[in-house]
C-alpha cells in the first residue's frame, strides 16, 4: 500500500504548486475580464462579483495521480434589488436538492420582470432562480470574455473552453514551454455559484439521476466546500503531525479507480457513483471523530484503512450514510457552522439507490480490500492505465 501511494498516488508538491499557482493566475485573469463585461448591461442582469473560491481534493491535500484537474468556485451577483431564499425541494427528487426562491426588497414590480423571464422558472406561481439558465448565461458570458484573456496570456499559456450541456465550462489551459517547469496540460472546472453567506454556495445539480416531479432546471444543490475545508484544518491541528487520514482517503480512492477497470456497465457506473470521491470523504470524517485522532498515527496506516473500508461496507449494507454537515449536530464546536446548515433537514446521500445495487457494491469494496494486492499488481500495468471519467 506503501508503495502503491508513493508510486501511483502521491502528487508532488512542487508541480502541484506550480500548477496551483498557474491555475489561479490564468483563472484570476478571465474572472476579472468577465467581471468588467458584466458591468455594461446594467442592474437587472447577473454579473460576476470579482473572485473566485479554490474547492476540491487539489486544494484539500487528497489529490492522486496528476495535478491536471482543478474545481474553482466563480460567485456571481444578482442585483442589488433581489436576495436569494433556498429551500429543500419538496417531493422525490435528489438527495440534498434545493429551490431557489428570490425576495425582492421592494416587492416584485416590472422592472424585475426582465430579470425574471431570463433567469427564473415557475414553480407554484413563484419565480425561483434556474440553475439551468444560469449555467448557460455563464458559460457565454465566459465565452465571449475568453478574447481578451488568450491575448493577454498568449506569452504565458494556450487557453480554450469547453462546454458539455448541464455541466459548468471547462478552462483548458496548456503552458508554453518556457513559462513554467512544469508543462502539464490542465483542465479547471469553473463552477457558477450563488452566494448565501457564511461561506456557502449554491450550484447547478447535474443533470443525471432522478428528478421528481420538479424541472431539473429549478434545482440546486448546497455547496459546504468552505466548511470541509474548515474541519480538514482542524483535524490537522488536532491529530497527531504523522496522521494518516488523508492517505487512507487517497489510498481508497486508488483502490476504487483500478477496481472500476475490471467491471462492466452498467455497474462500472454504479461502483463509480455510489462510492463517489464526496462518499468516500464524508465516511472518512464521520470515522475521524468517532475515536481519539492518536489512533490515525501513520503507524497504523493499514488499521485504519480496514476500519474505513468496514464502517463504508456497514453503511452500505444499511443503506445510510447521512451527509455531514447537513442537520448535523454532532460536528466539533471549534469548527463553526452556519445556522442553516446546522436547521437544514439532514440527507442521506445513498437514498437514490436500490438495496441490490447497494449490496453488490458492497460485497465488491470488501473483496477489493481483501484482494489490494492482487488488484494493484494486475490494474497497474499499462493496458489497463486509461484515465477515469471526470465527475
Amino acid at each position: 500500500l506503501e508503495r502503491f501511494h508513493a508510486r501511483q498516488l502521491r502528487v508532488s508538491p512542487h508541480v502541484l504548486g506550480h500548477s496551483k499557482a498557474h491555475v489561479g493566475r490564468v483563472v484570476a485573469e478571465l474572472v476579472r475580464a468577465a467581471k468588467a463585461q458584466g458591468l455594461q448591461p446594467g442592474p437587472l442582469a447577473l454579473s460576476l462579483r470579482g473572485d473566485f473560491v479554490r474547492i476540491g481534493s487539489a486544494y484539500e491535500q487528497h489529490k492522486v495521480r496528476s495535478p491536471d484537474c482543478f474545481d474553482i468556485l466563480v460567485p456571481l451577483r444578482l442585483p442589488p434589488h433581489l436576495e436569494p431564499q433556498p429551500r429543500c425541494a419538496d417531493g422525490p427528487g435528489p438527495c440534498g436538492a434545493f429551490v431557489c426562491g428570490l425576495r425582492a426588497r421592494d416587492g416584485w414590480t416590472r422592472r424585475c420582470r426582465p430579470f425574471a423571464e431570463g433567469f427564473c422558472v415557475e414553480l407554484q406561481g413563484r419565480s425561483h432562480l434556474s440553475s439551468g439558465l444560469v449555467l448557460r448565461w455563464f458559460q457565454g458570458h465566459l465565452q465571449r470574455c475568453l478574447g481578451a484573456v488568450r491575448y493577454r496570456l498568449q506569452e504565458r499559456c494556450r487557453v480554450s473552453l469547453s462546454a458539455c450541456p448541464g455541466h459548468p465550462p471547462t478552462l483548458h489551459i496548456l503552458p508554453c514551454s518556457d513559462y513554467v517547469c512544469c508543462h502539464i496540460s490542465m483542465a479547471v472546472r469553473l463552477i457558477p455559484a450563488i452566494p448565501l453567506g457564511d461561506a456557502l454556495y449554491l450550484t447547478a445539480l447535474p443533470p443525471e439521476g432522478p428528478h421528481g416531479s420538479l424541472a431539473p432546471e429549478a434545482l440546486w444543490g448546497l455547496n459546504a466546500s468552505r466548511q470541509e475545508q474548515r474541519l480538514l484544518g482542524w483535524l490537522k491541528e488536532q491529530a497527531p503531525a504523522s496522521s494518516c487520514h488523508l492517505k487512507c482517503l487517497q489510498i481508497l480512492k486508488g483502490l476504487r479507480d483500478l477496481r472500476r477497470q475490471g467491471l462492466e456497465e452498467p455497474f462500472c457506473s454504479q461502483w463509480g457513483r455510489v462510492l463517489s470521491s464526496y462518499v468516500l470523504k464524508t465516511a472518512l470524517f464521520s470515522l475521524l471523530l468517532q475515536g481519539p485522532l492518536e489512533a490515525w498515527d501513520e503507524r497504523f496506516l493499514v488499521e485504519r484503512l480496514e476500519d474505513l473500508v468496514l464502517y463504508l461496507r456497514d453503511c452500505l449494507r444499511k443503506q445510510v450514510l447521512m451527509d455531514f454537515f447537513l442537520g448535523n449536530t454532532g460536528i466539533p464546536e471549534a469548527v463553526a457552522l452556519p445556522r442553516f446548515l446546522k436547521e437544514a433537514a439532514p440527507v442521506n446521500l445513498l437514498s437514490a439507490f436500490d438495496g441490490p445495487t447497494l449490496d453488490l457494491v458492497a460485497f465488491q469494496l470488501l473483496s477489493t480490500w481483501f484482494q489490494a494486492p492482487h488488484i494493484i499488481r494486475m490494474y497497474s500495468s499499462p493496458r489497463y492505465l486509461r484515465p477515469v471519467p471526470a465527475p
